[in-house]
């Protein structure tokens, strides 16, 4: 075998615009919105890009605070160097209790100028985007974690009309919910006086199952990933494909105009 190592010529670079990319801050507990976003998201000239920030169970507003000091650190992880068109801080119940404005800072100290997105308040846009104002808040939270989440919706001017939880504490059996523990759920909690429905928690594994409750319901539904999705789709100029209920079918002008 030779000793000697020979140096090729000619490497050549795709340009950096060749594929978009998305960054996305998952909780180290997080088992479902990286499964949600290879359903949604294209797979051709399109990436996901995720870090990880340590997160200690069960979900109450005291262990969703802790996680700050690592926040900015833990996004500064995501492809340096490279150019993202969205980063999602993926939990709803962390990023009401800490604060969207809070989010945005910790994401703008490491990657400025790139947009930045809550769970909540992608729901909102999407909810705005259908023109609806009265929804069913349905979570799998304890009551505690809940109650913000609440009251984060009546403070950005939407009427909660009601509001579930299921009680629980762990985001590790909340990703483990079964279709038809979610759909029994959302139709239990559904009132008459809603125009829609939110199912709260990136954890949830509700994406699969929008379509049919949305059809039992007659409805809209959002839910956290579906909303992040979309508005990481829209904030990279992608539509959101079929299937992932009526959010999907808002024109990209339209929800940019909301």
């Amino acid at each position: 075998m030779s000793s000697r190592i020979e140096t090729l010529g000619g490497v050549r670079l795709d340009t950096d615009e060749s594929v978009t990319r998305l960054g996305l801050v998952a909780l180290s507990t997080d088992l479902t919105f990286e499964r949600d976003a290879a359903r949604v998201l294209p797979h051709d000239g399109m990436a996901l890009h995720v870090a990880r920030i340590a997160f200690q169970n069960p979900t109450t507003p005291a262990n969703l605070r802790a996680m700050l000091p690592d926040l900015s650190r833990t996004a500064d992880l995501l492809v340096p160097g490279m150019n993202l068109a969205a980063i999602c801080f993926g939990c709803t119940s962390a990023a009401i209790t800490l604060g969207d404005a809070v989010i945005d800072d910790a994401m703008a100290s490491v990657r400025p100028g790139v947009p930045v997105i809550t769970p909540a308040r992608a729901a909102l846009t999407g909810f705005a985007a259908l023109r609806v104002r009265r929804i069913v808040l349905l979570a799998p939270y304890l009551k505690e974690t809940t109650r913000p989440v609440a009251e984060y919706f009546t403070a950005a001017g939407m009427d909660v009309v009601r509001t579930c939880c299921l009680d629980m504490a762990d985001d590790r059996d909340i990703a483990r919910l079964s279709a038809d523990t979610i759909v029994s759920a959302a139709l239990a909690a559904d009132t008459s006086e809603a125009e829609a429905m939110f199912i709260s928690c990136t954890s949830m594994p509700a994406l699969g199952v929008i379509a049919e409750i949305e059809a039992r319901l007659g409805k809209p539904l959002l839910t956290s990933n579906q909303a992040s999705l979309w508005q990481m789709l829209q904030m990279a100029g992608w539509p959101m494909p079929d299937g992932y209920g009526r959010l999907s079918t808002v024109p990209l002008a339209t929800a940019g105009a909301a």
